[in-house]
C-alpha cells in the first residue's frame, strides 16, 4: 500500500509539473527553461511506475545506497543554493551610489518584457531618491528582439520622467558576465556602484561582478512575477551550478 500511496504522490507531482510548464510556456517566458518542467514529469511518471512495479526493491542494495546518495547530494546542493539565493532577494543597497548598473532583460516593440520592467522601476526609484546618481543601462540585442535592450530600457525610462544626461546606453553585452564588464567601462575609478536586478537573480549576479573584481559593489533588488518564481528559482540553481563549475 506504502509503494502505492507514493507512486501515486509522483503522478499528481508529475501532472503537475507539466501544467505548470505548460503555463510558463503560454505566459512567454523568453526562454526554453520550461522545457525542464516536462522533463521533470517525465522523471516522475518513471518513477511512479518503479515503485507500482516493485522495481526498487529488485535493485541491489548498493545500487540503493548510490541512488540514495545521489539523490541526497542533489537536495542538499538544491537546498543550499537556494539558500544563497533568498539570502540576497531583499537588498536594498546604499544612498548616493555614483553609479547604478541595470542588467538587461528581454525587450519587445511596444515596451520592457515584465522581468525588465521590475528591474527599470526599481532603478527609476533609487534615481529619484538619489538626484547625483548616474545610471548605465546594459543589454545587447538579441534574435528575439527588435532593438538593443539598453535602447529600450532607455526609452522606458525617459517616459517616466528621468532625464537622458544621466542615462548610459551600454548596447554589446548578451549575458551577466558582460553586463557587469562592459558597464565597468564607463565608471571612473573608485567611484561607487550599485547593481539592480531581479530578486532571484542578485546573489549570482553579485557573485559575477566580485569574480570580475567589482568587490564593492552593491545589490539594488527589484521584484518578480511571483507566479514564475519557481521557475526562476529552478533556474538559478542550475545556472549557480554552471557559474561554480566553469570557476574552478
Amino acid at each position: 500500500i506504502r509503494m502505492r500511496v507514493s507512486g501515486l504522490i509522483m503522478y499528481v507531482l508529475a501532472v503537475l509539473s507539466a501544467g505548470y510548464g505548460i503555463f510558463v510556456r503560454a505566459a512567454g517566458s523568453g526562454t526554453s527553461f520550461f522545457l525542464v518542467w516536462f522533463t521533470l514529469a517525465v522523471v516522475l511518471i518513471l518513477f511512479g511506475i518503479s515503485l507500482h512495479i516493485r522495481l526498487w526493491k529488485k535493485v541491489p542494495v548498493w545500487g540503493r545506497r548510490i541512488l540514495t546518495g545521489i539523490v541526497v547530494l542533489g537536495l542538499a546542493a538544491f537546498v543550499i543554493v537556494e539558500g544563497c539565493v533568498i539570502s540576497h532577494m531583499e537588498d536594498r543597497g546604499e544612498d548616493g551610489l555614483d553609479y547604478i548598473i541595470v542588467l538587461g532583460a528581454q525587450v519587445y516593440k511596444d515596451g520592457p518584457s515584465p522581468v525588465l520592467q521590475y528591474r527599470l522601476d526599481r532603478a527609476i526609484e533609487y534615481l529619484e531618491e538619489n538626484p547625483d546618481t548616474y545610471c548605465i543601462l546594459s543589454g545587447g540585442e538579441g534574435a528575439n528582439e527588435p532593438f538593443p535592450e539598453a535602447q529600450g530600457m532607455a526609452d522606458y525610462m525617459i517616459r517616466q520622467g528621468i532625464s537622458e544626461i544621466r542615462l548610459v546606453q551600454e548596447m554589446e553585452s548578451m549575458t551577466t558576465e558582460e553586463n557587469i564588464r562592459n558597464s565597468m567601462k564607463y565608471v571612473r575609478e573608485g567611484a561607487s556602484v550599485g547593481i539592480v536586478t531581479n530578486d532571484f537573480h542578485m546573489f549570482r549576479a553579485l557573485q559575477i561582478a566580485h569574480k570580475q573584481g567589482v568587490n564593492d559593489a552593491c545589490g539594488i533588488s527589484a521584484g518578480s512575477m511571483k507566479l514564475y518564481l519557481a521557475n526562476n528559482m529552478l533556474r538559478e540553481f542550475f545556472a549557480e551550478i554552471k557559474f561554480i563549475l566553469l570557476s574552478l
